[in-house]
Parts: structure tokens; sequence; C-alpha cells
């Protein structure tokens, strides 16, 4: 197995970081510091920092359901955490990020090959989102948003646009750029209120409660 997908398989980071991790040079291969392109052979030893890793650990994949104000990220000294929510000891990752003031599904996993893979924009997964605005939504609206945007990074792809309710509309996704879609709403005049992520490729949020999480299943990802 290539070193890189040997270090995500761990958990411990995505094979993009394992990469950087690569060429800092802080990854050992029985003693020897490895190069892009490396594989572990069987009985071989890898060390991270000094650190041995095995990717023999069960994997774990879990669907939570973020609140409001709830953050998404690694950082040990940040507070109300969407990590805190999640009582197992394993070390997750969270796939497709959402910002504090959204809500809704976010996939948390130990296994970095399939983190690599859900957060790979050439790979088009499609995340889809229950947003609601304050002003009225029209076919005028709805038409601009499904044919695309132009914002700061270039013009947004066409998505598939859903009114739902007076001020309401779903929008289905498979570009992760930072405030997306709230900043194509400012730029046609439109602000958001709430914005909920209410499926993630083959995952649905369904049912699951704000604040709780559940187990699922690889094949339900992929």
């Amino acid at each position: 197995m290539r070193i890189n997908k040997y270090i995500a398989s761990t958990g411990l980071c995505s094979r993009r970081s394992a990469d950087q991790l690569i060429e800092q040079g802080k990854v050992k291969i029985n003693g020897k510091i490895a190069i892009q392109g490396d594989r572990v052979e069987d009985g071989q030893e890898v060390f991270v920092d000094g650190k041995l890793i095995r990717n023999d650990q069960d994997k774990v994949y879990i669907a939570f359901h973020k609140p409001y104000g709830v953050i998404v990220t690694d950082a040990e000294n940040a507070t109300n955490k969407a990590r805190d929510y999640i009582d197992i000891e394993k070390r997750l990752f969270a796939v497709g990020r959402l910002d504090v003031n959204s809500t809704g599904l976010l996939i948390c996993t130990n296994d970095g090959d399939v983190v690599n893979l859900l957060s790979k924009a050439e790979n088009k997964i499609e995340k889809e989102y229950l947003v609601v605005v304050k002003e009225n939504v029209t076919p005028v609206f709805l038409q601009k948003m499904s044919e695309g945007v132009r914002l700061d990074e270039g013009k947004t792809l066409p998505a598939h646009v859903k009114k739902h309710g007076h001020k309401g509309f779903l929008i289905t996704l498979v570009q992760g750029w930072n405030r997306q879609i709230r900043r194509m709403c400012e730029k046609l005049g439109y602000q958001v209120v709430s914005l909920k992520r209410v499926r993630f490729g083959k995952m649905e949020l369904g049912n699951l409660q704000v604040g709780e999480w559940r187990y699922i299943k690889k094949n339900d990802l992929l």
C-alpha cells in the first residue's frame, strides 16, 4: 500500500494531509524517512512524528445533526465544537464542514480514505440544503440560483433548485466554496435566515434530531 494511503487508512489524517507530512520529512518506514511513492509492505512499521501508527483500528462512520452555533473545528482550545457532542474516544474528522450559523447533516469518520473521497471537488458529491430567506422566493431568483451566480472565485456551477414554501428553497450543489449559498443569495439581494444541510451524497438527515448522532455504514455514503 502506498505510504499516503496507509497513513490515511489509520484515520490519522486525509491523504492530502499525509502527502504534506511526507514532504515535511515527518514520516518514516522502518526508521527510514519516507518519500512520495514509497510503499508499506506487510510487517513494516510506520512512524509519524516519531509515533508508531497502525491501520488496524476499527473504522466508524457517524451522522450528526449539527446545531446552530456549533463550530466544526479540530482546534483543541475551541469551545462548543461538533466533536463535543459525539461521545466516543476515537479521533474523528468532519467531512464537508458547515459554518457556525448553519445546521444539519455532518459526516464524521476516522476513515481517511472516505474523507479524501468525499471531500475532493472532482468527485462531485452532491450536498442538498434547505434554505429559508427573508424575502419571498420568486421564479427569477430560482432561475438565477440554478444557472449559477458570479462570485469572487468565479461563476458557481449550475445547481438543482426547487421552491419550498413562500420563503424557502432546496438547492443541490457539488461545490463547497466558503459560505457559497449565503453569498449567492446576497449577490441576488436575498438574506438567508436559516440554512440546513439535509443530504450529503446518498446519506439523508432524515429524522435525526438536533444535537443527536448515530452510527451509519460506509455504503450509506458511497
